[in-house]
């Protein structure tokens, strides 16, 4: 059986944005600065890349002030979880070659 190849979301095709979804589908909230220290890019990248999966009503961004200082959370949505859920299974058939 040849493997679908359908099922897989452009969205995650880059390497910080699957990453990025990996982290939220198993962590319940990231602060920005821990996200940008787990994946080694800068500000403007992260901000960038966070954006799409925004974009994409994958990702929830949440920007409270702590004293006087900003800080800004991000969580995955059930619309980004499910989706992920569905290219994380696609991947897994790839790699299977299309064998159940």
């Amino acid at each position: 059986m040849i493997p679908s190849f359908e099922n897989l979301n452009k969205a995650f095709d880059n390497r910080i944005r699957l990453t990025i979804m990996s982290v939220l589908f198993v962590k319940e909230e990231v602060d920005f600065n821990g996200l940008k220290q787990m994946l080694g890019v800068t500000d403007g990248n992260l901000a960038t890349h966070v954006a799409v999966l925004e974009r994409h009503k994958y990702v929830k961004v949440k920007k409270i002030f702590v004293g006087k200082k900003p800080r800004t959370t991000y969580s995955i949505t059930e619309t980004g979880s499910k989706a992920f859920a569905v290219h994380v299974d696609a991947l897994e058939d790839v790699i299977r070659g299309g064998k159940k």
